[in-house]
């Protein structure tokens, strides 16, 4: 094992060596199996995630980093995978979130159903709030450096058009609410949740960035800005998670194994000055990030198989790794 595995990746891997003796102990070999396709599946769908999550967290302090790595991972696991559904659930059936917690742990394949009930919302306001980050992204105007050149380049020149980015993803959701075979004004004001809430926790991180805000304060907001763009790529994995088992101890270890060598990966790009290296692998997160987005959104219309939504992340960001390479070599 390399050194740089080792100062990243040995604590998550001896973690789930651990946590995976202790659920095949617990619960057999077939629940063992379930925690590591969960795992694998989490680390495949989210590395786009770790991209992003790196440019951000560059702008952080050690501190906040290491905050995001350890106080993040428990909201990830408890907070996005567990509490978050649960609270969405309460809201869209009008129960008690005390009552759905009982059923989540009572009775969870009754609490699976109800999951399934909100995916319309849930994948609305995961969906729009994605969209935005990667119109943000390939709209804005200080944009210099393009991997897709011929798509890029134009995006840049509608960037001069104010809230082209915002207009853009209205347009979206109101067009996919009207065909959605879910509840119209659920999934619409769901998406307009999401959209608001980027709006929201952009300016704050932005404005906080420009101005004299302490480096606390500052760290905070880009902390909890990264915690809400994990949920929005986590959520619609969750419901997945249920298609697979539901047994919600099984859905968290799993999926919180996978969340934390994300989160170590994100350390990783960031300590070794990864995305300055490989120039288009930002690029190629962004176009995995539009076509999860893309996807999910999809999902509200007719159905995407989770496979090709993942497919869709690797293909983006392996074609902008074997770019940048290649542009290093040139």
């Amino acid at each position: 094992m390399s050194k740089n595995v080792r100062r990243y990746f040995l604590v998550p891997i001896l973690i789930s060596l651990f946590l995976f003796a202790a659920t095949w102990y617990e619960f057999g070999t077939e629940a063992l199996f379930l925690v590591v396709v969960l795992s694998v599946l989490e680390v495949t769908l989210s590395f786009d995630n770790a991209v992003v999550n790196a440019k951000v967290l560059k702008r952080m302090s050690p501190v906040w980093q290491q905050r995001f790595l350890t106080w993040g991972i428990l909201l990830a696991v408890f907070g996005t995978r567990f509490v978050l559904p649960i609270l969405i659930v309460s809201a869209a059936v009008f129960m008690s979130p005390v009552t759905v917690t009982e059923l989540a742990l009572q009775d969870p394949e009754a609490y699976g159903h109800l999951l399934e009930s909100v995916h319309g919302s849930i994948t609305a306001f995961g969906g729009i709030f994605l969209l935005m980050v990667s119109l943000k992204y390939f709209f804005d105007k200080a944009k210099s450096v393009h991997w897709i050149k011929s798509i890029e380049s134009y995006m840049v020149k509608w960037g001069d058009i104010e809230a082209i980015e915002i207009a853009t993803a209205v347009t979206f959701l109101v067009t996919l609410s009207y065909l959605t075979h879910y509840d119209q004004a659920s999934v619409l004001v769901a998406g307009l949740i999401g959209l608001v809430l980027f709006i929201v926790m952009e300016g704050i991180a932005g404005s906080l960035t420009h101005t004299n805000s302490t480096v606390a304060v500052g760290g905070f907001s880009l902390f909890m800005y990264l915690n809400v763009l994990d949920s929005a790529f986590s959520l619609d994995g969750v419901i997945g998670a249920f298609a697979l088992t539901t047994n919600l101890f099984i859905i968290m270890i799993g999926l919180g194994i996978g969340a934390y060598f994300v989160r170590s990966m994100t350390i990783y790009f960031v300590k070794e000055n990864t995305l300055t290296e490989l120039r288009y692998l930002e690029h190629g997160a962004h176009w995995a990030i539009l076509g999860l987005a893309v996807a999910m959104l999809m999902n509200l219309i007719t159905h995407v198989p989770e496979v090709v939504t993942g497919l869709i992340g690797l293909c983006f960001v392996a074609l902008a790794y074997v770019s940048s390479r290649k542009a290093r070599l040139d």
